[in-house]
């Protein structure tokens, strides 16, 4: 028999762990899990929902150098109504870009204020 997995948290590193956790859980309907102490002075808030959560992580090192898509491509997000997501992620500032509807779902894409890439998709 193989073992069966899923994906449990993704750890991002964030500028500001309050406006990114007020992002995801007016995205996502998602609450704060956890919140705490971290690694180099650094704080984290778990932002998620039973089964899986991202974990906001921030410290005062200077991050501004990180490429996007080194190593990470994007985090995709799945709703259940993309036009409200949409609203949502223009509501706190950000603009989103590359709207697609193709197999399997409809989807767009964002940059957060720190240049990591976000997908939404909705096979609603």
């Amino acid at each position: 028999m193989m073992t069966q997995g899923r994906i449990e948290h993704v750890n991002l590193t964030v500028t500001d762990i309050e406006r990114s956790a007020a992002l995801f859980e007016g995205l996502l309907g998602w609450r704060q899990r956890w919140r705490g102490p971290a690694i180099n002075g650094g704080e984290t808030i778990h932002v998620g929902e039973d089964t899986t959560y991202l974990a906001l992580y921030t410290d005062r090192r200077d991050h501004a150098g990180q490429a996007k898509g080194r190593p990470l491509n994007h985090v995709g997000l799945l709703v259940d109504d993309l036009d409200d997501a949409e609203r949502i992620v223009l509501g706190h500032g950000l603009e989103t870009f590359n709207h697609g509807d193709y197999e399997p779902g409809r989807r767009f894409y964002f940059f957060d204020w720190d240049g990591i890439e976000f997908e939404v998709v909705s096979y609603a």
